[in-house]
């Protein structure tokens, strides 16, 4: 066998070496250790060139920059794109000193190689992707769920209380007739009337969020609706030092709902943005539609959400804020109107500070 059909099939074995290596690691790889993977696999790389003691290997995808061997200011190189369904997402990159070498110093072969391997990066980051996208789906639908069995318990609670409600309240009016002299009597019963009144608040707050409210559903344009919202809410604003942007694509935004709810949605989550943003901070409201759907976010910039208060976020009673400030009852009456209009809202932190609503609803 000559030296050159030797060297050769040297080189074709640490190329196979390479490809065993990085199914390997593909196959082991932790999703939520994906950085150890392409380490590992640039490493497997580097092995398999003409000259892995000189060669320099570079992974760039999705944020993440992995690198071995190395790293010349003056390089000659040869790449391979990474792409995750059909979107270049990324390179591998080799690279030699070009001091010393020049791009036809590569193999042929070792193009392919690289090519072979960011294909298979490619399809594990794919694999990733929708491992994560069925989890958030399942996590999504369990709590929807929930929320769905809570809603149920909720009705049921407010359904049973409602007529003895009712009952205290008429037989505290009707007494109070009674004792309209005695002042002491009368501003005891005063103080019955005025916590039924409350009770019965919470009631229909309960009632909001289990979807059993009366609509009166019509072909609506949300953006007076926005405007007027805000203008009402110009003082609070001011008052708590807080800046706010509205930014509306379209000058109608049309859809099928009841005026009154939409206003309630607006307000609550307005207020809530207000409540948490700090002096000189920013809520920013945004409004535009899609063949189908208007979509409402909601951003401000205050310490944005726990991982427990993103759980419970829209479960009623559950709160934040001081017992003084909040029933827990705002985000909750909001989800069951959201959810009456067949819609869909998101609760997220956003990427620096504070959080973000996203409300969609469906313009039919």
């Amino acid at each position: 066998m000559s030296k050159v059909t030797d060297k050769a099939l040297k080189e074709r074995i640490k190329e196979l070496t390479c490809l065993y290596e990085v199914s390997s690691s593909i196959s082991n790889a932790d999703p939520e250790h994906i950085e150890a993977t392409l380490e590992a696999i640039a490493k497997s790389l580097q092995k398999a060139f003409l000259y892995p003691k000189k060669i320099g290997i570079r992974i760039l995808v999705n944020r993440l920059e992995i690198h071995t061997g190395t790293d010349p200011e003056d390089v000659v190189s040869i790449q391979s794109e990474i792409k995750i369904f059909n979107v270049v997402k990324g390179h591998i990159v080799c690279s030699l000193n070009a001091d010393s070498f020049k791009v036809d110093d590569f193999l042929n072969e070792e193009q392919l190689l690289l090519d072979n391997v960011a294909l298979k990066v490619g399809d594990l980051l794919e694999r990733i992707e929708i491992q994560n996208s069925e989890a958030a789906l399942k996590k999504r639908m369990e709590h929807a769920d929930r929320l769905g069995i809570l809603g149920e318990i909720t009705a049921g609670i407010a359904h049973e209380l409602n007529t003895p409600l009712a009952n205290i309240l008429g037989f505290a009016e009707l007494l109070k007739s009674d004792f309209e002299d005695d002042k002491k009597i009368s501003g005891d019963l005063n103080k019955i009337i005025d916590n039924a009144i409350f009770s019965r608040e919470v009631l229909k707050k309960l009632m909001f969020f289990a979807c059993e409210m009366p609509q009166e559903m019509k072909r609506v344009n949300l953006v007076p609706i926005i405007k007027s919202a805000i203008d009402l809410l110009d003082a609070s604003f001011r008052k708590e030092q807080v800046k706010y942007v509205v930014k509306i694509e379209d000058e109608t935004l049309w859809l099928k709902a009841d005026p009154i709810q939409l206003t309630q949605i607006i307000f609550n989550l307005l207020m809530n943005a207000i409540y948490f943003s700090p002096k000189d901070g920013l809520v920013t409201m945004e409004a535009l539609q899609t063949e189908t759907d208007i979509i409402l976010k909601i951003l401000d910039e205050g310490s944005g959400f726990t991982s427990e208060a993103l759980e419970k976020v829209f479960q009623p009673f559950f709160t934040t804020k001081p017992m003084e400030d909040g029933s827990g009852l705002g985000l909750s009456v909001v989800h069951g109107i959201v959810a009456s209009h067949k819609g869909i809202i998101k609760a997220e932190n956003r990427t620096r500070k504070g959080a973000i609503f996203t409300i969609t609803l469906p313009k039919n």
